[in-house]
């Protein structure tokens, strides 16, 4: 065996057992049945029953052993090498691979940044950075445009044991992507003095977001709009520009969370709570009826979704001013 590819054999050994964590006997015993199987293949229907093949893994010289006796054919160590190199280098790719997935398991659930690589049937490959991920149809924003190279913010949601190994999986529909733009966008938040509640979301339509703070002189819902509505605009910007985002007030006061919940309708007034059965009876002004409702009711079961409460509107005539 010319010595060029001992030395390549005995080089990616040793990175495999020093650099890699592997071990080398491991992946010796995975070479040699490797080198075995080559032998068999090169002569089609031998039993190898009382075959074994030896590796020398400083010199990376191969033997094929009948019983005690050296069958190894002529030009025999070319075929070996190659066989072995192949067997070294995926077993480095697969302990790569382990210690991108281990590394992308610590970051599960916020965001990464991510461009659209290619399209799987209906689910999207996307680069992560140092891996591939899945977004499967199921986390994609129904109404939002893919286009190869595209760059977008991804929350890394799961990973998962798929055909060929373990899998990232990413979403753009999850409302942690919501969570963690603001806590890109928003320092009060990533800082935690603005602490958010909850987010209610119906992907690329709307969403709810309910935040608090205990923190003396800070504005929750002023913190996350930001001045003249950079900060908010941003995150709507970062979801397409489809998505509307309702910025509220948690509060502790059933009645004026719900209020509150109906956000953008005005002068919302709760004129009844049945805690037991989780209902609530609004009054709103005629003019503000259809907002605390919403298209298709969307406004209404959202503030539902945030509150748990069964919200039942009612509009109100609103008297007329007149004039003297």
């Amino acid at each position: 065996m010319p010595a060029i590819q001992r030395s390549e054999i005995a080089l990616a050994l040793n990175q495999v057992a020093s650099e890699r964590e592997v071990d080398v006997s491991v992946v010796l015993e995975t070479v040699k049945n490797a080198i075995l199987a080559a032998y068999r293949k090169d002569h089609p229907g031998t039993e190898l029953e009382g075959y074994r093949a030896e590796l020398n893994p400083n010199t990376g010289e191969a033997h094929i052993f009948k019983d005690d006796v050296d069958v190894t054919p002529p030009g025999f160590g070319r075929i070996a090498a190659q066989t072995a190199k192949q067997v070294i280098l995926q077993k480095i790719r697969e302990k790569e691979k382990e210690a991108i997935i281990s590394d992308y398991k610590v970051k599960i659930g916020s965001i990464v940044n991510g461009m659209i690589l290619r399209f799987a049937g209906p689910n999207i490959i996307v680069d992560i950075g140092k891996a591939e991920a899945i977004m499967p149809v199921s986390e994609q924003i129904p109404n939002e445009k893919y286009h190869l190279n595209q760059r977008l913010a991804f929350y890394l949601l799961d990973i998962k044991q798929g055909l060929k190994g373990e899998e990232i999986i990413v979403s753009r529909a999850n409302n942690g992507l919501i969570e963690g733009l603001f806590k890109r966008e928003v320092p009060e938040v990533a800082q935690g003095s603005v602490v958010i509640k909850a987010i209610v979301r119906e992907p690329g339509n709307r969403a709810k977001v309910a935040v608090f703070s205990s923190a003396s002189g800070i504005d929750p819902v002023g913190s996350c709009v930001g001045q003249k509505g950079v900060r908010v605009q941003t995150i709507i910007q970062e979801l397409g520009g489809l998505e509307k985002i309702d910025i509220i007030q948690w509060l502790e006061d059933i009645k004026a969370y719900i209020a509150q919940a109906l956000s953008p309708a005005k002068n919302v007034q709760v004129s009844f709570i049945n805690e037991e059965e989780k209902i609530a009876h609004v009054i709103v002004p005629n003019e503000e009826l259809s907002l605390a409702i919403g298209k298709d009711g969307q406004n209404v079961r959202l503030a539902h979704k945030l509150t748990y409460y069964r919200i039942e509107i009612k509009g109100k005539e609103t008297p007329q001013v007149s004039e003297a």
